[in-house]
């Protein structure tokens, strides 16, 4: 019977492959080897999805996307969480991603925190209660999450026409940050709906009014780092196009490298665009996120996961004065 009701929510819940490529999704035209990069990562989302969908035991689950190479393994994590997710949101007393996060995602916390989030954007907001996230620090990234969500699969609305909602009344508490915390989401979102071409990402966010330009270039700045898809002169380009955000795409740089770093997921293009943002390794980067979380002071109306955020900023803003030379962070300074 359980593996009937995996099948059927598959069926109700999981995208035909298709949906992820960028023709289907009107994204635009890109190069190849852009194109290439981005669909493997929508393949291997909806693979994770689908795992998850079907909900076998946690050890199954990890067990099968340990099989996937290291480059999409996060992304196949990320979209686990979304299937466990909404498992437990139709059910009255779903345990699953308790376990999930507990499990094979604790050391996938990004990703499994934003997949959540893409299951909120599919569930009904009167069962998002049904999926808690207790962790006072991560659970913005849902919020994360769903913004990437309604930006990919709901882009003429939420990035033509730059749509923002008058709240999110079904999230645990209303609160002024939301609505950045998804824009951080959206920027992400915005590396795959321009193509990972780096003038046209830039040309999007700044489409976008100034006030949220800020959590847009951090977003791509992460997605750029983490997802890949440009050579050395892209991301050469996107960081001079960068100009005074370059301490928010630092920041996302330095997300992204705790991000591969954590499960031993580290690839070239990581590194490479760590250097390029940061001017450092991806352990010196991933040790700035490390160091900047200790201390926090307790959420308030200013949450402490955007203070973690506006402390590595910091880190790398003094040398952004040099402009369109890579960043070092200020404990690689001296």
């Amino acid at each position: 019977m359980s593996k009937l009701i995996g099948a059927l929510r598959v069926a109700a819940f999981a995208p035909d492959v298709r949906e992820t490529t960028l023709d289907r999704r009107g994204f635009g035209p890109t190069g190849a080897a852009q194109q290439r990069t981005l669909e493997t990562v929508g393949r291997s989302f909806l693979t994770g999805l689908r795992v998850g969908l079907e909900a076998p035991p946690t050890a199954e689950i990890e067990r099968r996307l340990d099989l996937l190479d290291e480059q999409v393994r996060g992304f196949a994590y990320e979209g686990a969480a979304m299937g466990v997710a909404i498992a437990d949101g139709l059910s009255f007393r779903g345990t699953r991603t308790k376990e999930f996060l507990e499990g094979p995602g604790r050391i996938h916390p990004y990703m499994t925190h934003v997949g959540i989030g893409w299951a909120y954007a599919r569930l009904p907001k009167s069962r998002w209660r049904a999926v808690p996230v207790t962790d006072p620090l991560l659970r913005w990234l849902v919020l994360d999450g769903l913004g990437f969500h309604q930006a990919y699969f709901r882009t003429e609305k939420w990035v033509g026409e730059q749509y923002r909602p008058d709240g999110y009344p079904a999230w645990p508490g209303v609160h002024p940050y939301l609505h950045r915390a998804v824009d951080q989401g959206i920027g992400r979102a915005l590396w795959f709906v321009f193509g990972a071409d780096p003038h046209r990402v830039a040309a999007g966010i700044e489409a976008f009014s100034e006030e949220r330009r800020s959590d847009l270039w951090s977003g791509a700045g992460l997605a750029s780092t983490y997802a890949g898809g440009v050579d050395t002169d892209g991301l050469a380009a996107f960081w001079e196009l960068a100009g005074p955000y370059r301490p928010e795409v630092a920041q996302g740089a330095a997300f992204a490298a705790k991000t591969r770093l954590l499960p031993g997921l580290v690839v070239p293009h990581t590194k490479l665009a760590v250097r390029t943002y940061c001017g450092s390794t991806v352990e010196e980067a991933a040790r700035v996120t490390d160091e900047e979380r200790v201390g926090l002071p307790p959420n308030e109306r200013r949450p402490a996961y955007e203070i973690w955020r506006q402390r590595i900023q910091d880190r790398y803003r003094p040398a952004a004065q040099a402009a369109g030379q890579p960043l070092e962070a200020s404990s690689a300074a001296g």
